[in-house]
C-alpha cells in the first residue's frame, strides 16, 4: 500500500528552508570570534616592526641602559608616568595577557636621557614622514611665434557650397567637390580650372588622391563612392555598400585600401583594385563624420555625431579604444605629420590626443562655433574653420590662438553664407586652401613681411587649468 506525500507550494518549502537556516544560526548570531594568541602576536610584531623599524634597537639599549644603573634611586611617579612613553617594545620582549610590558625606567633622568629623546624623536620623523616641497603651480610654456597668415586669392566657379579639397602628390594642381556635383581641378600656382569631372548625382563630400596610382576618389550624398583614373578622366570603378549618404574618405598611405564613412553610422573599408568592401567597422551610434588613416597603430580614427572618436585595430576589425571626453558632435579630425598625436573638432572644444591610446593632452578652447575641419602642419599650425565662417589658427606645442580671420563673403552672396566646409595645407605646407559656402575656394598664404616686432605675441603666463571636458 502506497503512503500519499503531501504536495506544498513553492512558498511554503521555501519559507521552511529559510527556517530551517534561521534555526541553524540563530545561536551565534553576532558572537565574537574567539581571540587566537599566536595570531595576535604575530600582528603586534609585524606592527612593531613596520612602524618603529628605525628606532627598534635603541629601546634594547635602553633597556640595557637601564638594567646598568637599577641601583640608582627611583624617580617621582610624575616623570615615571610621563617617561613611560620612551619605551618602545623590543623585538624579543614578551606579552602578557595582550598587552605590552612597559617598564618604568628607574633611573635620574639627566642631560643625556632628554638628548636620547630628541634623538629617538628625530628618527621617527625621519622614518614615517617625508619633507614636504611646496610644489609650484604649473605654468602655460611661452608659445612660439608664427607668421600670420593672409589671403591672396579667392576663386570662384562652382555653383553650390564647396564642400571638399584635396592635394595631387606633386602640387601642382588640386581638387574641389561640391553641393553642384561637380568635382573641379584648378591648377594651384595661377588658380585656373584645368578640368570638370561629373558623374555624381548628389554632393560631392569627400576627395583624396592616391599617392601611390594615378587614382582619384570621391564619395557623396547619393550614396556612391567612385573611382576617377586620371589618366583617362573618367569613373573606372563603383564601390556599393553605404546604406546612406556617405560624408568623408581616407586612403590608407601603405596598403591599396580605402575606407568611407557616412550617414549609416558606419566607417566601410574597400579594397581598392577588387571593390570589396573587405570591412565594415560598426561601434558608433550616429552619423559619422570623419575618417581618417596611418600606417602606424591605430590604422583607422573616425569622429561621429554620437560625441565620440574611435581609434580602430584594422587588423582585428575591431575598437582599440573610445574616447568620450566630447560633449558635442565631433566633425572633423587632423593628424600631426610629424608627431604621433591628432586633434578632434567640435563645438565645446578642440582636443589634442596622443596616439595609440588616445590619451589626453588638452583642450584648445575659444573657437565658439560650431568646428566644421581642421588642418595642421608639421610647422606646429593648427588651423580650424567653423559655421560662421572664422578662421582660428592654434600654436599645437601651448594651444595658444595666434590669429583670429574671417574671409569677406563674395560680393552677390549673403552675410550668413560664410561656412568654412573644408581645408587643407598644400604639400609644402606653405599655402592654405578653404572651401566655403559663399561657393568659392579661398587660398592663404604666410605674411612675409610680418615679424616678431609687427605682429608681437600677445601672451600672459596663466595657471593651467587641465580640463578633460
Amino acid at each position: 500500500m502506497t503512503e500519499d506525500i503531501t504536495k506544498h507550494s513553492m512558498h511554503t518549502l521555501v519559507f521552511r528552508s529559510l527556517k530551517r537556516s534561521h534555526d541553524m544560526f540563530i545561536t551565534d548570531h553576532a558572537a565574537p570570534l574567539p581571540e587566537n594568541d599566536a595570531v595576535t602576536q604575530i600582528r603586534r610584531k609585524v606592527k612593531a616592526l613596520s612602524e618603529y623599524g628605525p628606532v627598534l634597537h635603541m629601546a634594547t639599549a635602553k633597556k640595557k641602559h637601564s638594567q646598568a644603573g637599577s641601583n640608582a634611586s627611583n624617580i617621582p611617579n610624575g616623570n615615571a608616568h610621563s617617561n613611560q612613553s620612551l619605551a618602545i617594545m623590543a623585538p624579543g620582549e614578551s606579552h602578557e595577557n595582550g598587552a605590552i610590558n612597559v617598564r618604568a625606567p628607574s633611573q635620574h633622568v639627566g642631560q643625556r636621557d632628554i638628548q636620547k629623546v630628541h634623538e629617538t624623536n628625530k628618527a621617527l620623523i625621519a622614518a614615517n614622514t617625508r619633507p614636504i616641497v611646496p610644489r609650484k603651480a604649473q605654468i602655460m610654456p611661452k608659445p612660439r611665434w608664427h607668421a600670420p597668415w593672409k589671403l591672396y586669392r579667392v576663386i570662384s566657379g562652382h555653383l553650390g557650397w564647396v564642400r571638399c579639397v584635396a592635394f595631387e602628390p606633386g602640387n601642382e594642381w588640386f581638387a574641389t567637390g561640391s553641393n553642384d556635383r561637380t568635382i573641379k581641378i584648378w591648377d594651384l600656382a595661377n588658380g585656373k580650372l584645368k578640368l570638370s569631372l561629373t558623374g555624381h548625382i548628389s554632393s560631392v563630400r569627400g576627395l583624396i588622391v592616391s599617392a601611390r596610382n594615378p587614382y582619384l576618389f570621391s564619395c557623396g550624398e547619393d550614396k556612391l563612392v567612385k573611382c576617377w583614373d586620371l589618366e583617362q578622366n573618367k569613373v573606372v570603378r563603383h564601390y556599393h555598400g553605404h546604406l546612406s549618404a556617405c560624408y568623408a574618405i581616407d586612403l590608407h598611405p601603405t596598403i591599396d585600401v580605402l575606407v568611407t564613412c557616412g550617414r549609416d553610422s558606419s566607417a566601410r573599408v574597400w579594397d581598392m583594385r577588387t571593390k570589396a568592401n573587405i570591412m565594415t567597422l560598426s561601434g558608433h551610434t550616429n552619423t559619422v563624420a570623419d575618417v581618417k588613416c596611418q600606417s602606424a597603430q591605430p590604422e583607422v580614427i573616425t569622429a561621429s555625431h554620437d560625441c565620440t572618436v574611435r581609434l580602430w585595430d584594422l587588423a582585428a576589425g575591431k575598437t582599440r579604444s573610445v574616447l568620450t571626453n566630447h560633449k558635442k558632435s565631433v566633425r572633423a579630425l587632423a593628424l600631426h605629420p610629424t608627431q604621433y598625436t591628432f586633434a578632434s573638432g567640435a563645438p565645446d572644444n578642440i582636443k589634442q590626443w596622443k596616439f595609440p591610446d588616445g590619451d589626453f593632452l588638452q583642450n584648445l578652447s575659444g573657437h565658439n562655433a560650431i568646428v566644421n575641419c581642421l588642418a595642421l602642419n608639421s610647422d606646429g599650425v593648427l588651423v580650424s574653420g567653423a559655421d560662421n565662417g572664422t578662421v582660428h589658427l592654434w600654436d599645437w606645442r601651448t594651444g595658444y590662438n595666434y590669429q583670429r580671420t574671417k574671409a569677406p563673403v563674395q560680393p552677390g552672396s549673403l552675410d550668413s553664407e560664410s561656412g568654412v566646409f573644408a581645408m587643407a595645407f598644400d604639400r609644402s605646407e606653405s599655402r592654405l586652401v578653404t572651401c566655403e559656402a559663399d561657393k568659392t575656394i579661398k587660398i592663404y598664404k604666410e605674411d612675409e613681411e610680418a615679424t616678431e616686432e609687427s605682429h608681437p605675441v600677445n601672451w600672459k603666463p596663466e595657471i593651467v587649468r587641465k580640463k578633460r571636458f
